[in-house]
């Protein structure tokens, strides 16, 4: 028999039934446990996904930078010009686009990834340690699935 979840959500507004609010709050433990590893560092949870983006090497737009981690142009730039005030990331004229900017690490933050990463797999590491590998497979196959859904919903509304 196969679980209605819409039917249940229904009836009740507990939030430990529901899927957005526990992911929310995953999600902002996550953040508190990786900001106090990356504090030492003089980083936070925020630049992460700049710091993904940007690790290979390879300098982004703005624009590529927000569509490469999902978040909106305004806040991609308020973490761009906290990352640059912090010596973080620095900006060169794009060749192919005179309105543009290419954004690339520092030597100074290029410095920092192998530790970036070893934070970010440890508190990974933490949050996965109470599932069998097969959980832990099934975890993530269960998120690219929801990750999936709520982008195609955003894009048929969108």
């Amino acid at each position: 028999m196969q679980f209605n979840y819409i039917a249940s959500y229904t009836m009740s507004l507990d939030r430990q039934e529901s899927a957005g609010y526990l992911t929310n709050w995953a999600a902002r433990l996550f953040a508190r446990a990786i900001d106090r590893r990356l504090k030492p560092l003089g980083l936070s949870s925020g630049y992460l996904p700049v710091f993904f983006a940007l690790a290979g090497g390879k300098a982004l737009t703005q624009k590529q930078l927000a569509k490469a981690a999902s978040i909106e142009q305004p806040t991609m730039a308020a973490t761009l010009s906290r990352m640059e005030r912090d010596g973080l990331v620095e900006r060169a004229p794009d060749p192919k686009d005179k309105r543009a900017s290419l954004i690339s690490l520092t030597p100074s933050a290029r410095d920092k990834i192998e530790e970036v990463v070893a934070a970010t797999r440890a508190v990974n590491g933490d949050a996965l340690s109470d599932l069998s590998p097969d959980e832990t497979e099934a975890y993530f196959a269960a998120l690219k699935k929801i990750i999936a859904s709520l982008e195609r919903v955003a894009g048929e509304r969108g």
